[in-house]
């Protein structure tokens, strides 16, 4: 950690007091080129007997865990050579030596340091130490003058005080180090520097190319969700893959470093050894009902970021800070609605228009209730229109596809029934988002807690149920996906046939892998992608790094 604080102090505050960490090709390759280091192997004497020792003899000990506890460190040395009763530090670098007059950048000569202090605290004699420098297998050779131990215990002393402080150190601003950061899709350095500089919500900001904002996180993410709902289906592990065995046929096998995320339906059942597997890779097991209701989902352990889960707690309990987070969650809606029905339908004017003064009437609601009042009405507008937006002449909305305003708990409509499965599929992504970012899914801040409902996701969620959700539905009924026979009625309620299930899932994670300009920042990225960005920027709200949460509009 004394090795990220010199590298950027924003990076040691996210991994160390929130506990935030994401892989990278440089963080994977480091732990592969340590393979052996990390290996306890070798003895190494405590300084008295290696003091009384042969002056010719050689010691060579791997992985050795020390601790100092008057300076006040703990550290795994991966290698300490000995000799004639002098210890010598190496530490192992994954890549090549800089052509600087140190020999190494100051982060790998602190760590180094850190290492010696340690060291000398247990009694050894520590003349210098060796970075060794894997790609290029060659030894650079580090003094430990006055000047670096001043350093190294200054910043150390940075280190505490940060860490006790509780608030996060500001991003680095057009840092170099930032493009191959692994923490920089969870840090948004440009974005957050950004909206804490003005670009608040998108109004009233300043026009952003592509090429003011660094696109440094990728635009898409390779690991995808696997969906298993045939019943009687069954998961279980072997080697590095998933097995999908169903009930008849021949099994399937998935990746496991290819997997984001597990959804099961109905009677589908996983082995300990998958979720134990599952789990331990910080991958969510998410689990619906055969008719779609998402019940909940298996994680590992829970996300360490205790910070933000206060922050959190005391935000929900502020009414007045509380009321404008769901003020800016409903505003989001209704445009976005507006945005749909507009591109996609010959909606009269005054309609839109109403919608848009909705959404303008939503930043002076003074209470919950009179926001879920325009809420309510933009609602109303909104679903009277839905159906013109279907455009397919030989599926159409009748026979059989007929809508007349929404319903749930059960759905009693085949439109209402997609809706409602697209809302669970969404909340369930929306869930996992959250999870992943730290925050407690189940205490919102516009959905009022409720035994067993993810408000927060709920929350969240309001301003992409017409860009994803309702925007699936369509597609799928217009392109022929959905029929008007794929669904099956039961005393009034209507629900999805498994391969129209699958069909739509389908249809829906494309919608995910879509690539969108993001209307703040100016790059493009997936919908997938933005789901744990706008989480992420809602937790550097509450922080206090951005003044406004900027919901995601389209124009």
């Amino acid at each position: 950690m004394l090795n990220e604080h010199s590298y950027c102090p924003r990076l040691a505050y996210l991994e160390w007091v929130q506990g935030d960490f994401s892989d990278s090709v440089d963080t994977v390759d480091g732990r592969y080129q340590h393979r052996r280091v990390d290996r306890e192997r070798g003895a190494l004497p405590d300084a008295a007997a290696l003091g009384a020792s042969e002056p010719e003899e050689k010691l060579h000990a791997r992985s050795v865990m020390l601790s100092a506890p008057r300076v006040g460190m703990v550290a795994r040395i991966d290698l300490v050579e000995a000799e004639g009763g002098v210890v010598t530090p190496v530490d192992y670098k994954r890549g090549t030596p800089p052509d600087v007059p140190e020999g190494a950048w100051e982060p790998e000569r602190v760590q180094l340091c850190a290492q010696a202090l340690i060291l000398e605290e247990n009694g050894y004699t520590v003349a210098e130490g060796v970075l060794y420098f894997v790609a290029a297998k060659r030894r650079v050779r580090v003094v430990f003058d006055d000047a670096l131990r001043t350093r190294t215990l200054d910043l150390l002393e940075d280190l505490r005080r940060s860490a006790a402080s509780a608030t996060i150190p500001p991003p680095l601003e057009d840092s170099p180090k930032c493009p191959r950061c692994s923490l920089v899709g969870i840090c948004l350095p440009d974005e957050v520097n950004y909206l804490a500089h003005g670009g608040v919500g998108g109004r009233g900001a300043p026009d952003v190319r592509e090429e003011d904002i660094r696109r440094l996180l990728p635009a898409r993410d390779d690991a995808l969700p696997l969906y298993v709902q045939e019943a009687g289906a069954y998961v279980g592990k072997r080697d590095e893959e998933l097995v999908v065995r169903p009930r008849e046929g021949k099994p399937v096998a998935v990746r496991l470093g290819q997997t984001s995320q597990i959804s099961l339906f109905g009677g589908v059942q996983i082995s300990t050894q998958a979720m134990q597997s599952v789990m331990g890779r910080g991958l969510p097991i998410c689990f619906f009902s055969h008719g779609g209701w998402f019940y909940g989902m298996a994680t590992g352990m829970t996300h360490k970021n205790v910070e933000l889960r206060r922050l959190q707690y005391r935000v929900a309990e502020d009414g007045v800070a509380a009321l404008g987070l769901a003020k800016q969650f409903v505003a989001t809606k209704i445009r976005n609605c507006r945005t749909l029905l507009r591109r996609n339908g010959d909606i009269p004017a005054p309609d839109l228009d109403r919608l848009k003064r909705f959404a303008v009437d939503c930043d002076s609601a003074e209470a919950a209730e009179s926001l879920l009042g325009i809420e309510g009405s933009a609602a109303r507008v909104y679903y009277a229109h839905f159906p013109q937006l279907v455009r397919s002449p030989d599926v159409g909305l009748a026979p059989g596809l007929d809508f007349e305003g929404r319903n749930r708990r059960p759905p009693r409509d085949p439109m209402n029934a997609l809706l409602s499965f697209a809302y669970a599929i969404l909340v369930k992504d929306l869930t996992v988002a959250l999870l992943a970012v730290g925050f407690d899914p189940f205490l919102g801040f516009f959905h009022r807690p409720r035994y067993g409902r993810p408000a927060l996701a709920l929350d969240l969620m309001e301003e992409f149920r017409p860009l994803i959700a309702d925007s699936v539905v369509l597609t799928a009924v217009n392109t022929g996906v959905v029929r008007a026979t794929d669904f099956v009625r039961r005393a009034g309620a209507v629900s999805l046939t498994e391969a129209c299930r699958t069909r739509f899932l389908r249809a829906y994670e494309r919608r995910m892998d879509e690539l969108v300009t993001h209307p703040l920042f100016g790059y493009r990225i997936s919908y997938r992608r933005v789901l744990e960005v706008q989480a992420r920027l809602l937790a550097r709200h509450l922080g206090g790094e951005i003044p406004v949460y900027p919901g995601f509009t389209t124009r």
